[in-house]
Order: structure tokens, then sequence, then C-alpha cells
């Protein structure tokens, strides 16, 4: 079974970057789709941004398009989201998903979800 591990989240002043991995590992799939999703409180997960291993086409949510960037390491197994101008609206957990599909953005990743790490972006 995938498992999938967060880390590099933390406390930043609104305007600041950020900079999340994620180690993937137990997974037996040529090509796939990985991806992130962010909860701020009281809402529900948002699924912010996606890529298919395959062919490294990627997708973003509105909320992060132009600030966000999404990123693989194949040789390492790693994920990386890389924030920029960060707001305090984008306070709340952080997960990396992996699904077993070819197009990732249509439906949210669902297969396999890491424990998550926290982001607080302070005004």
């Amino acid at each position: 079974q995938v498992q999938l591990m967060e880390s590099g989240g933390g406390s930043v002043q609104a305007g600041g970057p950020l900079r999340l991995s994620c180690a993937a590992s137990k997974y037996t799939w040529s090509s796939y789709c990985l991806g992130w999703f962010a909860q701020v409180p009281g809402q529900e997960s948002e699924q912010i941004a996606t890529i298919y291993t395959g062919g490294g086409k990627t997708h973003y949510a509105d909320s992060v398009k132009g600030r966000f960037t999404i990123s693989q390491d194949t040789a390492n197994q790693t994920l990386a989201l890389q924030m920029n101008n960060l707001e305090p609206e984008d306070t709340g957990m952080y997960y990396c998903a992996a699904d077993a599909k070819h197009e990732c953005w249509s439906d949210p990743l669902s297969v396999a979800w890491g424990q998550g790490t926290q982001v607080t972006v302070s005004s």
C-alpha cells in the first residue's frame, strides 16, 4: 500500500515562502497522479495542485495559481510544493495524495493520503 509522509510545514509571515515535501513509498504504479490538498479551518479540503508522473502535466486551483508550484523528483520518489507570496487565507493543514490514474484533476485524488503538515501564515 502506498505510504506518503509530508514535511516542511511551519509558520511564516504573509508574503513569505514555504516549501512542502512529500516522500512516497511502497507503490507499484508505473505512472500515476500526485497532488496536494489544503484544508482551511472550517472548510472542506480542497485539491490545490496535481502532477502526472507519466509526463509532468500539472494543474492548479485558481486560489493558488501563479503562487504555488508542484514538482516531482522521480529518482527520490518525492513530491514538492513551493508556496510563494503566502496569504493568511492559506493557513491550514496540507496533505499530499496519490492515485493510480492518468487524469489527475477532474476527480480528487483518493487512493492514498499522508498525515498532513500544518501551515500557518500570519498577517
